[in-house]
């Protein structure tokens, strides 16, 4: 079987189609409809219905996608860490990275990587979602806090806790009495929050009065003194510091946990190796005052990090 067509069927059956694959890659639409062509003639087998606008995969040709995609990635993968070894990391990294990661950090840190690599072409993508990291050909994932999966393996670089943080000027409630709440969007709406204080646990009675969508707006809206909120320590500390927020306690519940994963089947390439390496050295104890340290010397007018 020719592996060069084997290649072109899998990308044209993850992009969808000839010309998205074309335009993703680069490659010839007439280049990958002539391989898909001679693959199917080669073995016989019409992997593909071709109908006016669209293009489906048979039953034929999911099975064959399903079972060799994996196998040609980890192909292609050890290749290029053999040719790797012994030298400077160079080629493609793909990376998908949370959000909030991604605005507070991840631009600079992103920069000072390839500064230090200059033959790695970067590429980050933000998203929360989850990801599949062999049919979106990602190198590794950044994720907050992932659940549990046996074809992933990685490691913890960062940890970070929730703490209710509110202006000044916004009194502890007494009594029945209840205080206003910024509440993220995807977190849902809690009026009792669960708050473990120096005085021990307390349940608060809250009063939602906006819905966010991201940390960095309810940092915002709580510095104006819109309600109390719940925010990671590393993006509260300057606040804190400052004296422009008030630590009420932290939020009942798991540590926020800061995974880069990548694929357990694959051979670790220099480039990821290189990554995690760079991660590592900048937050050598992954704790929240270093993310606060980072972020506040990286917005630091004129400051060079």
């Amino acid at each position: 079987m020719d592996l060069l067509a084997l290649a072109d069927f899998n990308l044209v059956a993850r992009f969808g189609g000839f010309g998205k694959a074309a335009r993703a890659t680069g490659r010839p639409k007439a280049t990958l409809s002539r391989r898909v062509a001679e693959l199917e003639a080669d073995l016989n087998l019409r992997l593909f219905e071709r109908g006016a606008r669209t293009l489906k995969l048979t039953e034929e040709g999911r099975a064959l996608h399903t079972r060799t995609s994996a196998l040609l990635t980890e192909i292609d993968e050890t290749t290029k860490a053999i040719a790797s070894m012994g030298h400077n990391p160079r080629g493609r990294l793909r990376i998908s990275a949370p959000l909030l990661f991604s605005q507070t950090a991840l631009g600079h840190l992103a920069a000072g990587f390839v500064a230090q690599y200059p033959d790695v072409q970067l590429e980050i993508t933000t998203e929360d979602r989850p990801v599949d990291m062999v049919e979106e050909a990602y190198d590794l994932v950044i994720r907050v806090n992932p659940q549990p999966d046996e074809s992933l393996v990685g490691r913890v670089f960062l940890r970070d806790r929730q703490v209710v943080v509110a202006s000044p000027d916004i009194q502890w409630p007494t009594g029945n009495g209840t205080v206003p709440a910024i509440n993220r969007v995807s977190a849902g709406r809690t009026d009792i929050w669960n708050v473990n204080t120096v005085n021990g646990p307390v349940k608060l009675s809250t009063q939602p009065v906006l819905s966010l969508s991201s940390f960095l707006m309810v940092r915002d809206a709580v510095r104006a003194g819109a309600g109390i909120a719940c925010l990671p320590l590393s993006l509260a500390i300057p606040d804190l510091l400052a004296g422009t927020l008030v630590h009420w306690g932290d939020v009942d519940g798991q540590e926020t946990a800061l995974w880069a994963l990548y694929p357990s089947r694959r051979l670790l390439s220099a480039r990821v190796s290189a990554f995690l390496d760079y991660l590592k050295t900048t937050f050598p104890n992954g704790t929240p005052e270093e993310l606060a340290h980072y972020i506040d010397q990286r917005d630091a007018p004129g400051v060079m990090r």
